[in-house]
């Protein structure tokens, strides 16, 4: 579960207090430092399986993408977000992000082709306040990898089954298209991605 540190505070006093090298994750959610839960072996394993297929396909198409070890996504408000993966867009992050290159910090949604969240125990997180957060930022493509179901029935479907969520930019509102099993994941970023759903939750040893 997430644990609250403290509240009220500003996402640059965030950024001024969180600690380095202390092998935890922190984000803010609205002026509240949050402590995350710590990703499990197939947590970061699935995470490490999309960002490779990613990369390969990056490489393969020679996009200007590139896909960091660490970022901060900042929000309108005071909110700051760790993903579990991002593409960002070379060219936008060397022209309107002034924050990068000495904080790695992104507050400009043109800049993110892609975002992933693998869902945890605070699964609300990435269906309700990521979810609209990244909407409103104008992020273009917003994965969802719920390899356990631990969504809402209202999210992901009665029965729950573990699903990819892929929520594409139209009109400023999220349109959700989703996948299980030997579907194949159809990304507007990635049209020519070769991956199915089964292929990524496999990735963290679920059959």
């Amino acid at each position: 579960m997430t644990q609250s540190l403290t509240k009220p505070i500003t996402f640059d006093d965030f950024i001024a207090w969180y600690p380095e090298n202390k092998g935890q994750h922190y984000e803010l959610h609205d002026g509240e430092i949050v402590e995350m839960p710590k990703p499990t072996g197939k947590h970061s394993k699935i995470a490490g399986f999309i960002s490779g297929k990613l990369f390969i396909e990056i490489e393969r198409l020679h996009l200007p993408y590139f896909i960091p070890k660490e970022c901060v996504i900042k929000p309108a408000k005071d909110s700051g977000y760790e993903p579990d993966v991002i593409v960002l867009d070379e060219q936008k992050v060397s022209s309107v992000e002034p924050r990068w290159e000495k904080e790695s910090i992104i507050i400009s949604g043109t800049s993110i082709p892609l975002v992933v969240e693998i869902v945890s125990t605070n699964w609300e997180d990435d269906y309700a306040r990521k979810l609209e957060d990244y909407e409103l930022l104008g992020i273009q493509e917003y994965w969802i990898a719920d390899y356990l179901a631990l969504g809402g029935r209202k999210f992901i479907g009665n029965p729950k089954q573990p699903t990819f969520s892929v929520y594409s930019l139209f009109n400023s509102e999220y349109q959700v298209s989703q996948f299980r099993g030997n579907d194949r994941i159809i990304s507007p970023t990635f049209p020519e991605l070769i991956l199915t759903a089964e292929q990524v939750f496999q990735a963290g040893g679920i059959n």
